[in-house]
């Protein structure tokens, strides 16, 4: 039987500065292929291109990436500010809606670090633009040298719910991260439930309640070493379990907490 379609949703880069391109980084197709178990398909994630109704018809489950630019603050009722950084309304336009019609169908998605952030906002909830810039946070930001091993070395625990849904798939109820994001969670949407939290108090890892399907979505990069990495394997594995089971039938159990 062929393998699940996932659609790696993809972000706009200029290459050499000047060809515009959708991409997606290889260690996300890398997880997806050989951890999920699932074909890798970049999504050009821009309604000029494709429709969400057609996403949902091409593919069986969604991984919200990261990217460099943020989701527009317009999108949660804020005013934009120099802080918000850059924007791609065009992935906005892509990414929100197809949220919230895989919640509504139980069809699986994984949201990384941006992705995890248009999870909360796709559900009605807000973000901090800069989140080392509140009272008592770390910094949370890709440091801006060195190597990917420095890049994404292992900087912070985050401890997650006792007995939740994270705490059940990871068989810890703390685990040790990186951390390459500016912005995060300021109000959870009605339906977010966080369920992982960094040291500072940032949430980290979400699902939403009462969805027919999988929507775990993490602050952090776990598409990093994913089949190395015992926090990270679990996760993509589950996601690609999600993924198969609605191929297989059309609709994906939801993950309970014990």
């Amino acid at each position: 039987m062929a393998r699940p379609v996932v659609g790696i949703i993809g972000n706009h880069y200029l290459l050499n500065d000047q060809y515009p391109t959708h991409a997606g980084g290889t260690m996300n197709s890398e997880a997806i292929a050989k951890v999920s178990d699932c074909v890798p398909l970049i999504v050009p994630s821009d309604p000029a291109y494709v429709t969400v109704e057609e996403l949902l018809e091409t593919c069986d489950g969604f991984l919200l990436t990261g990217g460099r630019p943020n989701v527009h603050p317009e999108e949660y009722g804020e005013p934009e500010t120099e802080a918000h950084g850059d924007f791609d309304r065009a992935r906005d336009a892509i990414a929100l809606p197809l949220v919230r019609a895989c919640v509504e169908r139980g069809q699986p998605f994984l949201g990384i670090c941006r992705g995890f952030q248009e999870v909360n906002v796709a559900m009605g909830g807000t973000l901090y633009p800069e989140i080392r810039d509140l009272p008592g946070r770390m910094n949370h930001r890709m440091p801006p040298d060195g190597s990917l091993d420095e890049k994404f070395e292992l900087r912070h625990d985050v401890t997650f719910s006792d007995g939740g849904v994270f705490h059940e798939l990871m068989g810890a109820s703390s685990v040790r991260t990186n951390t390459l994001h500016g912005q995060g969670i300021k109000t959870a949407g009605p339906r977010i439930v966080v369920d992982g939290h960094a040291d500072d108090g940032t949430p980290e890892a979400i699902y939403v309640e009462g969805a027919p399907g999988f929507t775990l979505s993490v602050q952090w990069h776990p598409e990093w070493n994913a089949a190395g990495d015992p926090v990270s394997r679990p996760l993509f594995c589950a996601f690609g379990d999600a993924a198969r089971d609605w191929k297989e039938r059309g609709a994906a159990p939801a993950l309970k907490a014990v």
